[in-house]
């Protein structure tokens, strides 16, 4: 560890020796000077790490100091040290972005915590994370051989995305790369379970399963309802239960989150069919049936999700709550972002406004075509921070801000996630087999049985038979599917992308978070 320099401003620094000393004595190097003029040519020349500044100086406070100062260096970090307990001299320094504040006199532990919590906490911290998950550890992997239910497996997928994102604060890669490998082992055995078990789940008669896309409205959302306190339900697609723990402090500046709830969503995990399932409150397999003009297979031509706002309203009739006054407003482009944001007010007088952002879903896909996205998202991590970056400038978080004074509810969730994937695996099929990356249904479809989950009869995953002897398969882990022609090019083009329409943690388990106004 290199040695910290810290420099100490204050005209009585004769009396504070000592201090010095101590400070000296635990691996600290102190340059000392006595007024703000000086401290602030010093710093223009010299490397400092931290700056402890008196207050009350002759000539120039340490407030004006601090505010030179950060011209300079806009993020020194400034510990301010006063007798005067003032509160709007603590407001004024804090406002100022100082990062510690202490009051006279002070004694040399005070002085040493407040130094270890500015150059080595984020030391302290790697060390800490990765000491607590090394004890956590063997707890993982009991809980992945214990063969979790679905509530189980919710649990477990919570704790891993825990655990990735408390690595981001740890500087070692051997125990980033253990985490990654036993969330590789979990989700080998989640695509084991969701094979054992899925068919059962969609299954009407099933009497215990999870809470899938097409009971999320009238088990999830309806019931929220409330008379005078409007309703938002936010469906940001493709959104991640670790890009919701990303943004979540940002939403925490203006709202209570009330229950941190998931769901499981549908397959394929593909925004035409979870999404439409949503708002119908059907599998796809019903929604052919209810629905023959607007319900459209992958192969048909027209657009898959224009008739959301319909089955909506069908499904609100089909419940006997015609009488729920809504709005439905889809997101594609900045635009109608700006749109939104003019419009909040008027949307304060529905019972439930459906606000539909198709950002993330966007950003996934524009990953795999531009470059540049491939080195801004390059992994989950830089995949959450660019998530982070974009909510905290969309129109939305400025929508949701405009109206943060007043009393409403939000409902926030998605329809489906996505997995980076990594290993391709063959599967040949004729001109009508579908492209996704993540499923396919054909009527000729070859592949290896173990790699994939096959449905040869449609029905009995909840889907409709496009054709006759027509079948689904679906890639599991991290498997996205390929073609033997060109088939070197088109696995390094979507190699680590990040793509959906499979079985995996990513994909199926995703946020339901019930937010209301502080």
């Amino acid at each position: 560890m290199s040695i910290a320099n810290i420099l100490w401003v204050d005209d009585e620094m004769e009396s504070l020796q000592s201090q010095k000393i101590f400070l000296e004595s635990k691996g600290y190097k102190v340059h000392t000077l006595t007024n703000g003029y000086d401290a602030i040519e010093y710093i223009k020349d010299t490397d400092i790490d931290v700056v402890l500044m008196d207050e009350s100086m002759p000539g120039i406070t340490g407030l004006e100091t601090l505010t030179r100062m950060k011209a300079i260096q806009q993020h020194l970090p400034i510990v301010l040290i006063t007798k005067n307990e003032t509160e709007n001299l603590m407001d004024e320094a804090i406002g100022s972005q100082i990062s510690d504040y202490l009051i006279k006199p002070v004694n040399p532990n005070q002085v040493l915590l407040s130094l270890k919590k500015i150059i080595d906490n984020k030391r302290l911290v790697a060390e800490k994370t990765t000491t607590s998950f090394q004890q956590q550890f063997s707890e993982l992997m009991m809980a992945l051989m214990g063969n979790p239910d679905y509530r189980g497996w919710v649990d477990l997928y919570k704790r891993l995305i825990y655990w990735e994102l408390e690595m981001e604060k740890s500087d070692s890669p051997e125990m980033k790369d253990i985490l990654a490998d036993q969330k590789k082992e979990a989700n080998a055995a989640f695509s084991k379970y969701i094979t054992k078990n899925y068919a059962s789940w969609v299954d009407p008669t099933s009497s215990d399963s999870p809470i899938m896309s097409h009971q999320l409205m009238q088990f999830k959302i309806l019931p929220h309802i409330e008379e005078n306190v409007p309703l938002f339900y936010i469906l940001i697609d493709n959104l991640r239960y670790d890009q919701w723990k990303a943004i979540q402090p940002i939403f925490a500046e203006s709202f209570k989150v009330t229950e941190e709830e998931t769901f499981y969503s549908i397959l394929p995990t593909a925004t035409q069919y979870c999404r439409n399932a949503i708002f119908a409150g059907m599998m796809p397999v019903e929604m052919e049936k209810h629905f023959p003009q607007q319900w459209k297979n992958d192969e048909e031509e027209g657009g898959k999700n224009l008739f959301e706002e319909d089955f909506l309203r069908a499904q609100l009739k089909r419940l006997k709550k015609e009488q729920v006054k809504f709005s439905y407003h889809k997101i594609l482009n900045h635009q109608d972002g700006q749109q939104l944001v003019s419009n909040m007010h008027n949307l304060l007088v529905n019972d439930l406004n459906v606000i539909v952002y198709n950002f993330v879903d966007m950003l996934s896909h524009a990953r795999t075509e531009m470059e540049v996205l491939k080195e801004l998202a390059s992994d989950e991590a830089s995949y959450r921070s660019l998530t982070r970056s974009w909510f905290e400038h969309s129109p939305l978080h400025q929508a949701l801000k405009k109206i943060s004074g007043k009393k409403f509810k939000i409902i926030l969730g998605t329809d489906h996630g996505s997995v980076r994937v990594k290993n391709p695996i063959k599967v040949v099929g004729d001109k009508q087999t579908t492209t996704n990356l993540r499923y396919k249904h054909g009527r000729n479809l070859n592949f290896e049985e173990k790699e994939v989950l096959a449905f040869k009869d449609p029905k009995k995953a909840g889907l409709p038979v496009p054709t006759i002897n027509s079948a689904y398969i679906f890639a599991k882990e991290d498997d996205f599917l390929c073609y033997p022609n060109n088939y070197n090019h088109y696995v390094n083009y979507y190699k680590n992308t990040f793509q959906h329409g499979g079985i995996s943690l990513e994909e199926m388990i995703v946020p339901f978070i019930k937010m209301e106004t502080k």
